[in-house]
């Protein structure tokens, strides 16, 4: 069993950097079989200080090798992400309108660490483990008519030191587009 997984821990939360951005110990339970955790239990997260998130959509996307990298993507809505199996190296950026624009925050997620990522802050990952699966809960349907905020993962303004350089990360042509920070407009929420 990986020292990693922090066994017998208890469910934690952890403020971050950013506002908003939550950092979460989940309690993980194992033995000679594996392991299981309650990676969403409502109430005890939100008697914790959890935002009431009331997902509609639970999203994986499972990666085939280490170095895999998506991001930096900010949407219109609240995200809480976690991995079923593997790691990541989680790099978030403040895309929202306000003295914290341009804010970094960046961790590894196990199966023992989760993170609620408020809307208008730019997501990041980076596999550190091939196999790997990342989820998240979500409280709003995917909409190709939604407004979304995007930043370049090799922004050098926001400096995130990857642990695969991202010239031997694997990425997708659409991500190494996104613009730099100085080129962002900001997100807005009325």
């Amino acid at each position: 069993m990986s020292e990693e997984l922090r066994f017998g821990l208890p469910l934690a939360r952890h403020a971050t950097s950013i506002d908003g951005l939550q950092r979460w110990d989940i309690p993980v339970h194992g033995d000679n079989r594996g392991w299981f955790k309650e990676n969403w239990q409502r109430q005890k997260m939100v008697d914790l200080g959890l935002p009431d998130l009331g997902p509609v959509q639970n999203n994986v996307s499972f990666n085939k090798s280490r170095g895999t990298t998506r991001g930096i993507h900010a949407e219109p809505w609240d995200k809480f992400i976690s991995v079923a199996t593997g790691s990541v190296f989680g790099a978030w950026v403040d895309l929202r309108e306000g003295a914290g624009f341009g804010t970094v925050y960046s961790t590894v997620i196990t199966p023992a660490v989760a993170i609620f990522v408020p809307k208008g802050v730019g997501n990041a990952f980076q596999t550190l483990e091939d196999s790997t699966a990342y989820s998240y809960l979500v409280n709003e349907h995917w909409s190709p008519e939604a407004e979304y905020t995007f930043l370049n993962l090799a922004d050098e303004t926001v400096g995130i030191d990857w642990p695969v350089p991202l010239d031997q990360a694997e990425l997708s042509a659409k991500d190494e587009q996104h613009p730099r920070l100085n080129d962002v407009a900001p997100m807005r929420f009325n």
